[in-house]
């Protein structure tokens, strides 16, 4: 069937935000169907209000609208726009919940909008548990006993009949939200008022809980004509029980017998074929490892955090295949973009073993639950191929960017009791699989670790082998044992450890076995490919990457995490596009599946790879590029720099020895001191009696914070010295060794600018002012453009000093300076790399300054660039709102008042020709401030309200004012907002406002400003 000739534009409703649940795989999913509609000649309408994403960018879509994601906002954009269509299956629930809502308002209808790919009614009927339950039955699928429920009553009386544990899906919510496994009558009440608040038709279904059966999931792809075909088998190491975006995975499928797989696809393939999919959907199946009995879990009918890492698993790019089906064609008529000769009809085959490891935030928040269970926690993930289970699951390891000692030790970094490893293997956390290896290497039996764990013995008995390994190097470092050990993935640091050699002993002993590099090609090997997509093994002879000759390769910033999230992979994606334009080859390496940087289509090569030394150097040693730019990695990159520079590599762009000196506390701070630049006193420690002796000197309140980390890894202020303490001892265990720098803290307005530079000159496309004052972390702030309150003079003062810096680091290409302003510019920091900001400043001053950078540290010149020194002048005439969002409704117990450490997990935009409007449309998507008025008030607890600050605030502002001493004093229909400054993990107004989904706001300024900003006009 030839593409549909009857609709001219396309609207695509973006996902929003990154957030826990919704991350980067509908960035990548979306801007991959943006570029195939355009590709197929449709005009491309793209709202989406997430300016760190490529989605977002201009050249993704004809036309993009940074608006919020509200029914209101796309309503009007539809209005103004008239598309002909709107495929809503790439945004996520977000997308999906909007086009619900759109078609239920009468918006589509009236508009004589046609709404591409999956019908709504196949949305709600997978969307809805009852009608889901329906047409299983009506299909003959089995699914777990259920009911759904509006009330508490209804679903206790439920439970006891079909006794407990029970499992609370919310109807329409993403990643878990709401939901959970109850053990009892108080859990599931507990757990379904919750979910009841959270789900927006209040609707949960209460299942019989099938914890400790395999979960499967199938990467299913159907055209309008009904073909369809397997893209992905996945198989969960983790069982039912924890969500799958929690899940360790592998792909293809390991443990079913043919019998199982067979009869789960068949499964898979008859319920979608039921649903009427077009496009792609992803399908969620539970096996009993005891019986042939299994159980259909639940299915998304659209494009999912899955469909990522099917797509990168196989190299099938799913997001491009749904979007050419929604515009009516068909597997038969698509081509393979992968081998270019065969069609996406074929079913792809892979030789090789895929693994995903989550990524969490437990290291940033030390009081979170980690426990893991039905509601997703995890920030990111890390994707690693190889040629067996054991050396996919060490990469990955190798990949996630934790704590460096149980990286290499591959166990806790403690003495585990026998009660400890009970208790963590029984009850879940992001540690699991390093308590699992710690116990095999003390010694615990597999059989006792399958029933502890409910894991497939299959999967523990090849962590058993990793563990034998270890043991093999203990007992006699023999050259067989040692090879053998890096044959399955074990790290050159793994084997010096357990050898008691020298790292370099080790990396010559194991020179004989290197790394080869193998192609992802969809077809394991049996059509020829074109990708430009390859993975390292120790196993096989033939190396099937050959140089590419005139290349520059460029360092991905890894896992997305908080402090480190989607703008690094946005800032290395347009690093390609102008190595790509000055003519040369751009080699990737990253190992995070969700993202655009990781697609093969991106680059001229990429290698899916840890971003180690040990992994970088044969890389680098086959394509022997001109160089190596470390500056768009966010602080992965950065931390790789100088361990390059020794092994003689060349890094483009600013000097590994500026870079160290503005990481160096102690130097930099001298550096500010030479160029007569303003500074907080300062010194740094390495031990807490250094510590004391500091505070004493400097005096309270300070700001403690380590060196070289991210994000505000380990950050605070402290006030006296009681709260010295515990600060100290987590610096020092953030740090790893590193110096820890303890500076007066300064009240004031914070700021910020991106620079760029050629070594001499100093471009500035624009000064950041933040709402929120010093000691909220930047990326924790409400982000203003063009400055409101900075006088001429302090702006020039700013342009001054970074000029200056640029200078005397000899900058080439980019970096971000912070600065407070009190009774004159203070510099809080300077970090030599391209920031989070640079998504946000390249979108509202229309300059791609990621792409400039790079041009820059390729050799252009200001002159060459037409780029003026100073600040970009004139400044524009509309207002440009970043705001932080939060995912604090994931992670119970974790501190929620803005401080120096870093805890939003995206950004939303908000433009307009006033403060006032951008302000409104920055919070309608970020801290879901929707038409709220003063008078409907805010709820606090008394700690808040007794705070000085506070006091003074609500005393020049009339706002009716609620304190509640309990969660369930929060009243179900009310409209105020929640406030609190109180950090307690239990804290009242923090639990009620995020089971209720209702706004909370936990820094003074955020209100102030909310407070003074003249109150958006009530819409109908």
């Amino acid at each position: 069937m030839p593409k549909n000739t009857k609709i001219h534009s396309i609207a695509v409703i973006g996902s929003g935000p990154i957030k826990i649940g919704q991350a980067a795989e509908f960035d990548y999913a979306g801007t991959q169907a943006c570029l195939s509609l355009k590709a197929a000649g449709y005009h491309v309408i793209l709202i989406n209000s997430n300016p760190a994403t490529i989605m977002t960018d201009t050249t993704t879509a004809d036309e993009v609208y940074l608006q919020p994601l509200t029914l209101s906002s796309v309503t009007k954009i539809l209005q103004a726009t008239r598309p002909d269509a709107l495929l809503p299956t790439l945004g996520g629930q977000t997308g999906l919940n909007l086009a619900m809502a759109l078609d239920q308002a009468g918006v589509l209808t009236e508009l004589h909008i046609q709404l591409l790919g999956t019908s709504l009614a196949t949305i709600n009927q997978a969307e809805d548990r009852a009608a889901f339950k329906a047409l299983m039955n009506q299909l003959q699928q089995p699914i777990p006993a259920s009911t759904t429920v509006h009330h508490v009553a209804s679903a206790l009386k439920f439970a006891e009949k079909i006794g407990y544990p029970v499992i609370v899906r919310p109807a329409f919510t993403l990643g878990g939200s709401g939901g959970g496994i109850a053990n009892n009558a108080t859990e599931l009440t507990q757990t379904l008022q919750r979910g009841l608040t959270m789900s927006p038709v209040n609707e949960c279904l209460i299942e019989q809980s099938i914890a400790g059966y395999k979960e499967i999931e199938f990467e299913v792809m159907r055209d309008n004509q009904g073909d369809k075909i397997i893209v992905c088998s996945m198989e969960n190491f983790d069982p039912v029980g924890i969500h799958t975006g929690d899940s360790i995975v592998y792909a293809p499928v390991q443990t079913l017998t043919d019998t199982e797989y067979q009869r789960l696809r068949t499964a898979a393939l008859t319920i979608v074929e039921a649903l009427d999919i077009k496009g792609g959907c992803n399908v969620q199946l539970a096996q009993d490892p005891a019986s042939q009995q299994y159980y259909v879990i639940e299915v998304n009918p659209r494009v999912s955090r899955s469909s990522a890492l099917a797509s990168k698993a196989t190299g099938y790019p799913i997001a491009k295949i749904a979007a050419e089906i929604a515009v009516g064609l068909n597997l038969s008529e698509i081509k393979n973009p992968v081998t270019q000769t065969t069609y996406a009809a074929f079913e792809p085959a892979l030789d090789y073993v895929v693994a995903k490891i989550p990524r969490f935030a437990f290291d940033k928040f030390p009081t979170a639950d980690a426990h893991l269970g039905t509601q997703m926690k995890a920030t990111g993930e890390v994707m690693a191929i190889g040629s067996t289970l054991e050396e996919a699951t060490l990469k990955a390891i190798a990949s996630l960017e934790t704590a460096p000692t149980v990286q290499t030790t591959l166990k806790p970094n403690h003495l585990v009791t026998t009660a400890e490893y009970i208790d963590q293997l029984t009850h879940p956390t992001d540690q699991r699989l390093f308590y699992l290896l710690g116990a095999l290497q003390a010694g615990w039996p597999l059989a006792k670790l399958a029933e502890l764990t409910g894991i497939t013995p299959f999967f523990l008995s090849k962590l058993q082998h990793i563990t034998t390994l270890i043991q093999d190097l203990t007992h006699s470092a023999t050259a067989s044992h040692l090879l053998a050990a890096k044959k399955y993935g074990l790290s050159l640091a793994t084997i010096a450890h357990y050898t008691h050699l020298p790292l370099a002993t080790v990396a010559q002993l194991t020179a004989d076995l290197p790394f080869v590099y193998k192609m992802v090609d969809t077809c394991a090997g049996e059509f020829a490919s074109v990708t430009p997509y390859f993975y390292s093994t120790a196993f096989g002879q033939a190396n099937e990457s050959q140089a590419l000759g005139h290349s520059i390769l460029v360092l991905g910033s890894g896992p997305i995490r908080i402090g480190q999230g989607i703008e690094f992979d946005y800032t290395t994606v347009h690093c390609i596009k102008a190595i790509q334009q000055a003519g040369y080859h751009a080699i990737v390496v990253n190992n995070n599946p969700e993202t655009v940087s990781t697609d093969f289509s991106t680059s001229d090569k990429l290698y899916f790879e840890p971003l180690t030394i040990e992994r970088l150097m044969p890389i680098i040693e086959l394509e022997q590029p001109v160089g190596v730019i470390v500056q768009f990695g966010g602080q992965t990159a950065i931390n790789l720099a100088q361990q390059l520079t020794e092994c003689g590599v060349n890094v483009l762009g600013t000097s590994v020895a500026a870079t160290d000196l503005t990481e160096n506390r102690q130097d930099f701070a001298a550096c500010l001191q030479q160029l007569d630049i303003a500074q907080a006193a300062d010194t740094t420690v390495t031990d807490f009696d250094g510590a004391l002796k500091a505070a004493e000197t400097i005096g309270y309140p300070l700001l403690v914070r380590p060196s070289f980390v991210l994000g505000g890894r380990a950050m605070a202020i402290v006030h006296d010295a009681q709260e010295l303490t515990p600060v100290i001892k987590s610096a020092v265990a953030a740090g790893h060794g590193a110096p820890i720098l303890m500076d007066q803290y300064l009240a004031g307005t914070e700021c910020e600018v991106d620079v760029l530079s050629d070594g001499t000159h100093c471009f500035i496309p624009g000064i950041m002012e933040h709402i929120e004052g010093a000691g909220v972390h930047s990326g924790d702030s409400i982000t203003v453009y063009p400055p409101q309150h900075l006088s001429a003079t302090v702006q020039d003062q700013i342009v001054t000093i970074a000029t200056k810096l640029a200078q005397h680091l000899h900058c080439i290409g980019m970096m971000n300076i912070q600065f407070v302003v009190t009774d004159k510019v203070y510099v809080i920091d300077v970090n030599p790399r391209a920031s989070r900001t640079v998504p946000y400043m390249s979108k509202v001053t229309h300059l791609p300054l990621a792409q400039l950078a790079t041009q820059l540290i390729l050799g252009q010149t200001f002159a060459d660039l037409g780029l003026q020194p100073g600040l970009l002048t004139p400044q524009p005439n509309q207002v440009a709102i970043k705001a932080p969002v939060f995912s604090f409704n994931k992670l119970p117990q974790t501190p929620v008042v803005l401080s120096p450490e870093m805890k939003s997990t995206g950004e939303t935009l908000g433009v307009g020709p006033t403060f006032a409007a951008a302000w409104h449309a920055a919070m309608a998507d970020s801290y879901q401030v929707n038409d709220w008025q003063p008078s409907a008030g805010i709820i606090t607890d008394n700690a808040t309200l007794t705070h000085a600050g506070v006091q003074a605030l609500l005393k020049t502002h009339d706002v009716p004012v609620t304190t509640i001493h309990d969660a369930s004093d929060w009243d179900a229909t009310t409209t105020a907002i929640g406030f609190t400054l109180d950090d307690h993990p239990h804290n009242p107004v923090a639990t009620a406002a995020l089971n209720h989904g209702q706004p909370l706001i936990t820094a003074i300024d955020t209100l102030a400003t909310l407070l003074t900003v003249v109150p958006a006009p009530v819409r109908a």
